[in-house]
């Protein structure tokens, strides 16, 4: 499979690079083994690529793991219910939790108040009630968003094709950073004109079917980074090649899994920004209830072009719109 990355913009005043040199690198203050626990909904690439980042930061500021560094990491598999016995679990035996997402964060909030609580890939921390303010979270919990470019995702969409008329979106309604990016987007394809064709799903189940069930209606096809649907992209490549429907995803990885385009942010580049805001937690030069959460460094544009091909799409003509 063949995949173009290109880096397209920068929000911050310097880029964030797996392995680069921070300002604090080099080795721990003390040789005292800290214990990181990672607490994850479900496994896919976006949130694998973010876990990396985020202990790929430590080891290159002096954590080691099997040397000053234990690292515990479970995932309640989709399953919602495994969530708060995972919380409690990885709270009880660590001293600092790395979270993947809104869901874990819920979680680990309800049943802790005093450890230090690094999310990432949360799209909106204030409205999922997790800290007070982005300038001055409050309590234990900070990290890195995940919050996406949607109107210019939109509009790298409906470039794909000037005549469209409809666009099928597809999300898990349980998920609340899927439902945020969905209506989000939702509200722009209707001011551009559109109809939004919209199906929800519970399970990785219900994609196959409800997908079907609208591709017929569509033109172009938006999904949020949802968990839930980021792992049966097979299927949704499957679906999207068979009825010829150009797709903009909201993670690269979901997009080198089979979709064909994403105007994004690089998860491990956002992991690795959670791990440096950990970093001066672990040091003692920061606390979570004073350190803003931050939001991407940069963006990157993806392209699948193996997908570009097969929908009779020229992958370089592919381009985030004025």
């Amino acid at each position: 499979m063949k995949v173009k990355k290109w880096l397209v913009s920068l929000l911050m005043g310097s880029v964030i690079l797996l392995g680069a040199c921070s300002s604090n690198e080099g080795t721990a203050d003390t040789d005292e083994v800290i214990k990181i626990g990672t607490l994850n909904f479900i496994e896919h690439e976006s949130l694998s690529a973010a876990e990396a980042g985020f202990y790929q930061a430590l080891e290159d500021n002096g954590y080691i793991e099997g040397e000053n560094l234990e690292i515990e990491s479970v995932s309640a598999q989709g399953a919602q219910d495994n969530l708060n016995p995972m919380a409690e679990q990885i709270v009880n035996s660590n001293d600092m939790i790395l979270s993947l997402g809104t869901a874990t964060t819920q979680a680990l909030a309800n049943v802790e108040q005093e450890k230090p609580i690094l999310f990432t890939a949360v799209t909106d921390p204030v409205s999922a009630g997790l800290i007070e303010s982005q300038e001055a979270p409050g309590g234990n919990i900070t990290g890195t968003s995940d919050y996406m470019p949607i109107d210019q995702q939109i509009k790298l969409l409906l470039s794909l094709d000037p005549e469209a008329q409809s666009v099928g979106v597809i999300y898990n309604s349980s998920e609340p950073n899927s439902e945020i990016q969905a209506k989000e987007a939702i509200q722009y394809i209707e001011d551009a004109g559109l109809e939004a064709v919209v199906t929800t799903v519970t399970s990785t189940n219900d994609v196959q079917q409800n997908l079907m069930s609208i591709a017929r209606d569509i033109d172009l096809l938006y999904i949020p980074t949802d968990n839930t649907i980021a792992g049966t992209m097979p299927t949704v490549k499957e679906i999207t090649i068979d009825n010829q429907i150009p797709s903009v995803l909201g993670a690269p990885e979901m997009v080198e899994a089979g979709g064909l385009a994403t105007y994004s942010i690089d998860y491990a580049s956002l992991g690795y920004q959670a791990g440096e805001m950990a970093v001066e937690i672990l040091k003692g030069q920061a606390e979570p209830a004073t350190t803003p959460y931050e939001n991407a460094a940069e963006f990157i544009l993806v392209v699948n072009e193996e997908v570009a091909e097969s929908l009779a799409i020229d992958p370089d003509s592919i381009q985030i719109p004025e």
